[in-house]
């Protein structure tokens, strides 16, 4: 049975004209592409997107499985876009699309999916279910039916630049803070965690809950481009946060708008190359989405600070002791950076050089499952019983490594994994992969005061 929509959305939606529900089913239609299309009447009800889904293995009903999901989506595209569904509803399981029918969409979309890709990936006709289900999210919003604190973080980062709404000079005074911190750490007061420094090779750009909360992250990352002699900098207005909320709550234009803070950073400061921090969302709004909101390509590259740690390390420009790093060590997988992104191994063999044992989950890399906190369910407190109960599922994951340190390369999938730590008793230390680079940075002669030579 579908849940009732949390009090505000179902205002919102008793509220609903017939002319706002045209609306939404226009925008619905309009984010649809043939091939899309066509998966709304591909499903063969084999049942192996239950088997796929988090949601569904962690607690087995039928409106957690993803074909049932595409029913309720499917159905108002048979009744207002088929003759079969206009002249025999019924017999073609076609529904209006109503106030009734828009619930079980907000359920079913924002309540019970986080887009991580798994069903499609071990779909038997390969239905694209995320980009089904971004089309009715994107209907959804239209109609002005977005859950209220998803929205909050879009509206943050429109109105101040990040979506934690943190001033300038709060961001600014940390970043001093943490260089000052980075200068103690190695031994060297040249050390610096630049800010506006133009025409730097690399733009390097940040979830905003490393300078709310993790700010030792941040420093992490600083390490490891003081180790590697990295020119770099970061942006003190708009264009440091790499998160971008649009994508969870398919309003494109929105998005598009976040976006072109990195694309202004970019030409602002002249940099070469735009670097995204350790954040699966980011880089996938980022490298692979932003050109599709903005409608062209960008003048630049787009590069996940993974590859560039696997690049310091490939060519000696950083030297490691994974004997710095002794307790096992596994890594989670981000939908939207491995399923959707395709960078998978450059963590891998980071983690392979800096930790003295490195064991993978089952399954893992395109098969992992979801942590649980994708799909921006984070940001949506309506649904957090179910994102805890979801995760079970990636907690089973982590029980079984028998790892001490669970690494996530992405700020949301940490957040998640330290609830999950914390209610399912996991007793892990969970960590970014630039924290367990630097950690087993070996000191070099810079730190002695000289200058650290290249390779």
């Amino acid at each position: 049975m579908n849940a009732p929509a949390p009090a505000s959305l179902e205002a919102r939606i008793a509220a609903l004209t017939d002319d706002d529900l045209a609306r939404g089913f226009a925008a619905f239609r309009s984010k649809l592409s043939a091939a899309e299309a066509a998966y709304l009447g591909a499903c063969v009800r084999c049942g192996l997107c239950a088997e796929s889904c988090h949601y569904y293995q962690a607690s087995p009903e039928l409106e957690n499985v993803p074909a049932r999901k595409l029913d309720h989506v499917a159905a108002a595209f048979r009744r207002h876009a088929t003759v079969a569904g206009r002249v025999f509803p019924g017999l073609v399981g076609a529904r209006s699309f109503d106030r009734e029918l828009v619930r079980a969409w907000v359920d079913a979309v924002f309540g019970r999916c986080s887009l991580c890709g798994r069903c499609s990936l071990n779909c038997t006709v390969g239905i694209a279910l995320p980009r089904v289900f971004r089309a009715a999210r994107a209907a959804l919003a239209s109609m002005g039916l977005v859950p209220d604190d998803l929205q909050a973080t879009v509206d943050n980062s429109l109105a101040h630049g990040n979506n934690m709404a943190i001033t300038k000079s709060d961001w600014v005074e940390t970043v001093q803070w943490l260089e000052e911190e980075l200068q103690a750490e190695t031994g060297d007061p040249e050390a610096r965690i630049p800010l506006d420094k133009k025409g730097a090779k690399v733009l390097f750009t940040v979830n905003p809950r490393e300078p709310k909360f993790f700010p030792l992250s941040l420093q992490a990352s600083a390490k490891v481009f003081w180790a590697a002699k990295e020119d770099w900098t970061l942006s003190s207005d708009p264009g440091w946060d790499l998160t971008n909320y649009g994508l969870f709550s398919c309003d494109d234009e929105k998005a598009g708008r976040i976006t072109r803070n990195l694309v202004d950073a970019m030409e602002r400061l002249e940099s070469e190359t735009l670097v995204i921090g350790e954040c699966g969302p980011g880089c996938g709004a980022a490298r692979w989405e932003g050109p599709e909101w903005l409608r062209g390509s960008y003048p630049f590259p787009v590069r996940s600070v993974l590859e560039l740690m696997d690049e310091y390390l490939a060519s000696g420009r950083i030297a490691v002791d994974p004997s710095r790093n002794p307790k096992p060590v596994t890594l989670h997988d981000p939908c939207n950076l491995v399923r959707h992104g395709g960078v998978r191994e450059p963590q891998r063999r980071v983690l392979g050089r800096a930790a003295s044992a490195f064991v993978e989950m089952a399954p893992h890399g395109e098969e992992s499952f979801c942590c649980g906190g994708g799909g921006g369910q984070l940001a949506m407190s309506a649904y957090k019983d179910r994102r805890i109960a979801s995760g079970g599922v990636k907690a089973k994951q982590i029980r079984e490594t028998g790892a001490s340190v669970v690494v996530a390369p992405c700020h949301n999938c940490i957040d998640q994994l330290m609830e999950l730590n914390k209610e399912y008793r996991l007793g892990v230390q969970v960590q970014t992969v630039a924290e367990v680079l630097a950690d087993a940075i070996v000191p070099g002669p810079r730190e002695e005061g000289g200058a650290c030579p290249r390779p």
